[in-house]
């Protein structure tokens, strides 16, 4: 059975750091690009981050580049979002999701979700 769980949110200040986790069971992440994806009340739900399988190529939305970091451990079956510099307005429900469209040109995707976890950026 595929699943993905996410882990890692909670209540930062502005300007700090969190790191979110997506555990899978049932495949091996690397087999497949993997996305984050967020999605804030009365938005739509946004592609933040994807690493791609083969040579693990990441690619960022606009707004957190430079900020959140994808990375990947095989060992684990896990993939990462370090986020730093938190904004308020990086305060939504994040999901992983495979397999994903993972380019410069856009993140989408997936047909795997996990059940998403909170973040909230706030003093």
């Amino acid at each position: 059975q595929v699943q993905l769980v996410e882990s890692g949110g909670g209540l930062v200040q502005p300007g700090g750091s969190l790191r979110l986790s997506c555990a899978a069971s049932g495949f091996s992440l690397d087999e497949f690009a993997t996305g984050w994806f967020r999605q804030a009340p009365g938005k739509e739900r946004e592609g933040v981050s994807c690493i791609n399988s083969e040579f693990g190529t990441t690619y960022y939305a606009d707004s957190v580049k430079g900020r959140f970091t994808i990375s990947r451990d095989n060992a684990k079956n896990t993939v990462y979002l370090q986020m730093t510099s938190l904004k308020p307005e990086d305060t939504a429900v994040y999901y992983c999701a495979t397999p994903v469209s993972c380019s410069s040109e856009d993140i989408l995707g997936g047909d795997y979700w996990g059940q998403g976890t909170q973040v909230t950026v706030s003093s």
